[in-house]
């Protein structure tokens, strides 16, 4: 057995925000439990070949309450995944601000 030697880039570049300031941004979305939720929800940001700083998932009867702390984006890169995760069918709330703000301030979407 030997390695395979990979080339990938360490963080995919935003192509659409190249000169803006990467901010921390924070997701705090309440969803229907379904058992594959949370790897829809993780995908959005492993398609962009982003990795999570921290993940807290909670189950409360038939709801999913999940924080996501993400790095190194764009505040439009960060918009854009958002909007991709409150458009999934089960996906009750999804509240997002970056870590300059106190709190969730910049709303996405609040469906019912």
């Amino acid at each position: 057995m030997h390695a395979v030697e990979t080339n990938y880039p360490v963080t995919r570049v935003d192509a659409w925000a190249v000169n803006s300031v990467h901010c921390q941004a924070h997701y705090r979305i309440v969803a229907e439990a379904e058992p594959d939720l949370l790897c829809r929800v993780l995908n959005y940001f492993a398609l962009q070949f982003l990795t999570p700083r921290q993940v807290m998932v909670n189950r409360e009867e038939d709801l999913l309450n999940i924080d996501i702390v993400m790095d190194g984006l764009s505040w439009h890169r960060a918009q854009v995944i958002g909007e991709k995760i409150r458009n999934l069918i089960s996906v009750c709330t999804l509240d997002m601000w970056s870590a300059d703000s106190v709190g969730p301030q910049a709303v996405v979407a609040v469906a019912q």
